[in-house]
Parts: structure tokens; C-alpha cells; sequence
């Protein structure tokens, strides 16, 4: 099976964020699997809603599985953030 991935941090999921979710899953006919910054951002600041709350949000507005980012990357540089997302997609 295959399926389609995106990175991100929903700090805070708005609208773009389901319209991204809908339409990747709308151009492939695939599930959408999110890799998540989980309590705190790239940029090393908490995140305004829970990991819990983001997640949940993104699976009402389409996501098919969530899974978080370990913060290992989500604290480092956005090569490394990169990196952590694509490894863990795989």
C-alpha cells in the first residue's frame, strides 16, 4: 500500500492546513499520513495546542494517521527536521 506523507507542525492548524490535507488526498487517491511536531516547535517554543489537540484536528479534517515527530528533530535545524519527517514516513 501506498500513501501520501506531510510534514508539519499545525502551530496552529487553520484552514490551508485542511485544504493541504483534502487536496493531497483528493490528487492521489491515497491515505495521508502526517509526521507532527509533537509539545514543541522547530523553532524551540511550546506549541499553542497540545499534540493531542493538533492531531485531532487533522484527523477530522482528513489525516489518516498522525505520528509524532520525535523532538531529536523538531529542536534542530530544518535539514535535521526534514531528515526525522522522511525517515519516519518511510
Amino acid at each position: 500500500m501506498q500513501a501520501t506523507g506531510i510534514i508539519a507542525e499545525y502551530n496552529p492548524f487553520h484552514n490551508g492546513h485542511q485544504y493541504h490535507i483534502r487536496q493531497a488526498k483528493r490528487l492521489t487517491q491515497q491515505p495521508v499520513i502526517v509526521a507532527m511536531s509533537g509539545s514543541f516547535m522547530q523553532r524551540g517554543e511550546p506549541a499553542i495546542l497540545s499534540k493531542w489537540q493538533r492531531a485531532a484536528l487533522a484527523v477530522s479534517c482528513g489525516a489518516d494517521l498522525v505520528l509524532e515527530l520525535p523532538c531529536a528533530f523538531t529542536l534542530r535545524s530544518a535539514e535535521f527536521f526534514a531528515q526525522g519527517g522522511v525517515s519516519l514516513l518511510a
